[in-house]
């Protein structure tokens, strides 16, 4: 409410102070514009004010005008009577354009506005029926996984083999984690979505995230991952939860869009006040036509891969603009695509931290 209030009383004060300004400009070279002149140029910024506020202050500024041009430009000056039948209807006329100016700017802003929300509605409807149909796959194929192996279990739990038991508890486990990714995908979109989330920065030892993050990629792919370390890596002071949450999205992007067995490499360069990490696969590539549009919630690139709901990119980007950081997508060198994460951070040594 004091916002609002705060907002009107600027409207006000500005519409005011426009055709202020543009009455003692006119009023400056009144010899040699005409008073007639001057009402268009009064009206025409009263239309400019009617395209920029809301309806009263476009009111105030049309009543204004008017009364500043009746005042000073209608002979006789620096009264309020008009001498002529002429300049009299010429002043009711311009009276009455300059309310209906503004009357019908404000008609048309509503418009536009109502035409805005409206489509702003669709698209949020289009962008959760989206969601809903991924996620009902996504969801539903996690858990018929669950539950098909735990029936097999159940019912034939003494004709299974040691081995054979050990299978399909590795696929309920393998299930589970699919679908603990596609709820953490969820809430971390709607954290991100209502703007709570505040970056808790602290030291982290990337050397041992990034070993701890491809320790929990290599129990579920058969990719190769190449941990690329620099001689001397420093702490970075950072949100170690943020930036485990975009590598472990990137890292899942790589393994389900890129062939089986194939190489991906994660490199740590310290840069001055920032830390960067690029994540190389050797899949197809993502086409430059396609590389901004890969961050959007549920996009996905056309002709790849079935799976997934199309949020782990967009969450990662989030995170790290969370820490005002940037997230882009290149083209490898050679092949396949190059995710490249940019975070601000402090650094510092182990024995710096230790002294201090």
């Amino acid at each position: 409410m004091h916002q609002v209030l705060t907002k009107n009383r600027k409207q006000y004060l500005i519409s005011i102070a426009i055709v202020m300004m543009v009455s003692v400009l006119c009023f400056s070279v009144k010899e040699e514009v005409n008073y007639r002149t001057v009402a268009l140029i009064l009206l025409l910024t009263v239309s400019v004010i009617a395209m920029l506020f809301d309806i009263l202050p476009v009111l105030l500024a049309a009543l204004l005008s008017a009364l500043i041009w009746n005042y000073c430009f209608i002979p006789p000056i620096f009264t309020i009577h008009i001498s002529s039948t002429e300049d009299l209807l010429m002043f009711l006329s311009y009276f009455f354009v300059a309310l209906l100016n503004a009357v019908l700017s404000y008609k048309i802003k509503q418009a536009e506005k109502k035409a805005r929300d409206r489509e702003e509605k669709e698209k949020t409807i289009r962008l959760y029926n989206t969601l809903l149909n991924s996620l009902s796959h996504e969801l539903r194929t996690p858990i018929a996984a669950i539950l098909g192996t735990v029936d097999t279990l159940k019912d034939n739990l003494d004709k299974l083999s040691r081995a054979q038991q050990i299978d399909l508890l590795n696929e309920i486990d393998i299930a589970a984690i699919r679908l603990n990714r596609q709820v953490e995908n969820i809430l971390n979109m709607s954290r991100l979505e209502s703007g709570t989330l505040k970056p808790k920065l602290d030291w982290c030892d990337m050397e041992e995230l990034i070993n701890s993050i491809i320790q929990k990629a290599n129990s579920n792919s058969t990719h190769h991952i190449t941990f690329k370390l620099p001689e001397s890596l420093p702490l970075f002071k950072l949100d170690i939860g943020f930036t485990e949450q975009i590598l472990m999205n990137l890292l899942h992007n790589a393994v389900q869009y890129t062939p089986t067995a194939t190489g991906i490499t994660i490199e740590v360069t310290p840069q001055s006040q920032n830390c960067m990490i690029t994540v190389k696969d050797s899949g197809p590539g993502i086409p430059p036509e396609e590389q901004l549009l890969i961050f959007n919630k549920f996009y996905r690139v056309p002709h790849t891969r079935p799976g997934g709901s199309g949020l782990g990119l967009s969450i990662a980007k989030g995170f790290a603009e969370a820490q005002n950081g940037t997230l882009i997508v290149e083209e490898n060198s050679g092949d396949g695509a190059a995710f490249t994460l940019k975070i601000p951070a402090e650094t510092s040594y182990l024995n710096n931290l230790k002294n201090e």
